[in-house]
């Protein structure tokens, strides 16, 4: 299973690695909301959440659907800008059909990767999809929809607003340090493309990225646990390095939306040992390929059954199958929001596994 993304005919000129700061922050934000993804970042996600305003974590809180599971399109600029003002900026171009829908696609549904889902702004089983789906969240998050969907250019500057507080607060610091960095990885790995060509520049981002050359056409393919499909020929790829962003590696291929796929800068080892009877366990659990690709929603983010039925297209209770047999292997924790039983990848098991399935369930 893979995303692929036509390149054929692209240029190399219009292949870019080019830091994001607003993809960066993305990735920042969504490391105070799951510290448990990045072990390499826990120093940093303990003393900045404790430092944080409590009106400004309130608000983190609110809207943290947008970077907690996925990452809003919007979060992965296409054309990286030297600041974080200029790229807020180019959002505040976007429509407000084209911005509503992006933030709003909170559950990475199958009819994500066919453009299949109009904007809850004018289609009325969306708008009910994502109240449905942020009802799962919480009620701030339910209530935060609402409000987008009933307002949406107030919500947008209020959206704005929190980034650029968040600027304020801790990320303008983080960005000082890890900018060079991110600098000269995009450099190294434009280099390795002038001189070795595409495929070697992908290899050194990542094992997960590849080049496939068939005839005259050429794609480049991303290691994940969906099938999709995007078209670049018209256009360009742009490819993101990050430091937060590590285990993950994201793309996007929405259809309207230009390609970019986010890529970890850095490396961290985890590995550990387990019962030859636990290790048998948690193979047989991840087996099946259903429950390996659920494994990549929980490791995201906490999801009740109703989400993944909705994210994998299956029924309740062959969802509740799937977890009974996760949960007997020890790979989940289980919780309860008011209605909602919310199950999530349990990251103390997850590190034991070794860093292979880590990286393999969070790209």
């Amino acid at each position: 299973m893979s995303v692929t993304i036509d390149i054929t005919g692209v240029p190399p000129e219009r292949i870019v690695f080019c830091p994001s700061p607003l993809a960066e922050l993305g990735n920042a934000v969504h490391v105070l909301a799951e510290p448990g993804h990045h072990p390499g970042h826990h120093a940093w996600a303990t003393a900045t959440t404790a430092a944080l305003e409590p009106g400004l974590a309130d608000r983190l809180l609110e809207a943290d659907f947008m970077w907690r599971s996925t990452r809003s399109d919007f979060l992965l600029p296409a054309r990286p800008r030297e600041t974080l003002a200029e790229e807020l900026d180019d959002l505040d171009r976007l429509d407000d059909e084209k911005f509503v829908g992006a933030a709003l696609e909170i559950s990475c549904s199958p009819l994500y990767a066919r453009g299949g889902i109009p904007s809850p702004l004018v289609d009325e089983r969306s708008a009910r999809r994502a109240l449905d789906l942020a009802a799962a969240r919480g009620p701030r998050q339910a209530a935060f929809v609402e409000r987008m969907l009933a307002a949406p250019t107030a919500t947008r500057a209020w959206i704005r607003r929190l980034l650029e507080d968040c600027d304020e607060a801790f990320f303008a610091d983080a960005w000082r340090r890890i900018r060079v960095q991110l600098a000269a990885d995009a450099r190294h790995k434009t280099e390795l493309m002038r001189h070795k060509g595409l495929a070697e520049a992908l290899a050194d981002a990542s094992p997960a990225l590849s080049v496939e050359e068939d005839g005259e056409s050429a794609r480049i393919v991303v290691d994940k646990l969906m099938e999709a499909r995007a078209d670049a020929r018209a256009g360009a790829v742009t490819l993101v390095p990050s430091v937060f962003g590590r285990p993950h590696l994201m793309a996007l291929y929405s259809p309207g939306w230009q390609p970019v796929i986010m890529y970890p800068a850095a490396s961290r080892e985890v590995g550990g040992l387990e019962s030859v009877e636990t290790v048998r366990l948690r193979l047989d659990a991840l087996a099946h390929p259903v429950r390996m690709r659920m494994c990549r929603s929980l490791a995201r983010g906490p999801y009740s059954t109703s989400e993944l039925a909705d994210t994998y297209g299956i029924t309740a209770p062959e969802v509740s199958r799937h977890l009974a047999v996760l949960r007997k292997a020890g790979l989940l924790t289980t919780r309860r929001r008011g209605r909602y039983v919310l199950h999530q990848l349990d990251f103390s098991v997850v590190a034991r596994l070794g860093s292979d399935f880590l990286e393999s369930v969070l790209r």
